[in-house]
């Protein structure tokens, strides 16, 4: 499989840069292949681990119709967001990741997964008390999994020159 090169190589962010994102970001865009071939892209909360990425979602609807349909997906998380009106620009590092979303069937990975999730946005959190949430959210939970075959990160170039400058 062949994935376009970035074109803008100076902005270009390492792989650990990349991953650094990944791991400390809370929510990014997750895009499917929707109805009628339209996109369709979804705010969504995720866990980075090891290569794949993982998302909740309930049992049916849209997101889970698209997935059924193809399992190819791209999923984007902004790590950095600064508007500069006087320069008409965003001051950004991004990543965007493009990969294939399974279903995960087998208990014991949906536990893992969905503990992975539960551990990212509720460190501090008891694990009976964890253990009792996800049980008692656990007959209506799907659990998807999101193996990246190829991700890429960017910053804008007035990141890059600051960098240099430093």
């Amino acid at each position: 499989m062949v994935f376009r090169e970035m074109r803008r190589k100076k902005q270009v962010l390492s792989q650990k840069e990349v991953e650094d994102i990944l791991h400390k970001g809370t929510s990014g865009v997750l895009a499917l292949l929707g109805d009628n071939d339209y996109p369709y892209a979804v705010p969504i909360s995720y866990v980075y681990d090891d290569g794949k990425v993982y998302f909740h979602s309930a049992k049916s609807g849209h997101k889970i119709d698209a997935i059924q349909r193809t399992a190819k997906a791209s999923f984007c998380v902004i790590d950095e967001d600064l508007v500069v009106p006087e320069e008409y620009t965003t001051y950004f590092r991004s990543v965007i990741a493009f990969g294939r979303i399974r279903i995960v069937e087998d208990d014991s990975e949906k536990r893992a997964a969905i503990e992975k999730l539960a551990i990212k946005y509720a460190p501090e959190d008891t694990a009976a008390n964890r253990d009792y949430a996800i049980s008692r959210e656990w007959k209506p939970l799907c659990m998807l999994e999101m193996t990246i075959d190829h991700v890429t990160g960017k910053e804008a170039i007035e990141l890059v020159k600051e960098r240099e400058n430093n």
